[in-house]
C-alpha cells in the first residue's frame, strides 16, 4: 500500500464529530461480535452507515438512546463502541472514546492476532498502537514521531515508512499528522477506508464499560 496522509483529509471534513475525537482500532480476524465480546460490550442494534453511528452516538451521550436505556441502568458509566468488518479485519469506531489504546484493553482485544489502533481528542493528545500476540511493536504519538517505543520502534524502515505516510521526523510541522496516523494504519493493515465504504457499512453497536 502507498497510502498518504493527503489520501485521509477528507475524514475530518466528512465527520467532524470523529475529528474532534475518537479512537479506531483494527482486529484481524475477528468478526464483529467477538471484537465487542473482548470489549465487554453489551451487544445492541445495527447501524448502516458512519454518519448513523454518529447519530446514534450523539442521541446515547444526550440521554435519548432507548435502546441503551432498555439494556442497563442510566447509571452504568458505558462509552459506545460500534464494530465492523473490512478485508478480514474487524473495525472498532469509538466517537469521543479511547478503550482502544490503553494496554490493558488492548492486551485482550488483540490476544492471539494483530491490532492496529490510533486515537486523537480534543485537547490535542494523541497515540498510536501496533501490538502482534501480545507484544507492542510501535507505540508513538503521531504529534511527535520521533518518540517512539516497541520492539520495533528503532527498526530498519520505520523511519522511512513514518516519512512515506507523511510524518515528519526532522521538524516540528504538525501538519496532517492525524491523517498520517490513518495512512500508517492503512499501510500496516492493508484495509483502505473511504466515504464510500464507511457509509456502506453495517455496524454493530456495543455498550463497553468505562475503565
Amino acid at each position: 500500500m502507498t497510502a498518504h496522509a493527503t489520501d485521509y483529509t477528507w475524514f475530518t471534513r466528512r465527520y467532524p464529530v470523529l475529528g474532534e475525537a475518537c479512537c479506531l482500532t483494527q482486529v484481524q480476524g475477528l468478526e464483529a461480535g467477538e471484537l465487542l465480546r473482548r470489549f465487554n460490550a453489551l451487544p445492541g442494534t445495527g447501524a448502516v452507515g458512519l454518519e448513523e453511528v454518529v447519530a446514534r452516538w450523539s442521541s446515547y451521550t444526550n440521554g435519548a438512546d432507548a435502546e441503551a436505556r432498555e439494556l442497563f441502568d442510566p447509571a452504568e458509566d458505558r462509552l459506545l463502541v460500534a464494530v465492523t468488518e473490512l478485508d478480514g479485519w474487524a473495525l472498532a469506531v469509538e466517537p469521543f472514546g479511547y478503550l482502544g489504546i490503553l494496554d490493558a484493553e488492548i492486551l485482550r482485544l488483540a490476544e492471539g492476532t494483530r491490532l492496529v489502533s490510533h486515537y486523537r481528542n480534543a485537547l490535542g493528545a494523541d497515540h498510536f498502537h501496533w501490538w502482534e500476540h501480545g507484544i507492542q511493536r510501535l507505540h508513538f504519538e503521531p504529534l511527535f514521531p520521533d518518540q517512539r517505543d516497541g520492539t520495533d520502534a528503532e527498526a530498519p524502515g520505520i523511519p522511512e515508512l513514518l516519512t512515506a505516510c507523511g510524518f515528519e521526523l526532522e521538524t516540528e510541522a504538525y501538519d496532517l499528522c492525524g491523517e498520517a496516523a490513518f495512512a500508517l494504519a492503512e499501510r500496516l493493515t492493508d484495509v483502505r477506508l473511504d466515504p464510500e465504504r464507511l457509509e456502506a457499512a453495517t455496524f454493530r453497536i456495543g455498550y463497553a464499560p468505562r475503565p
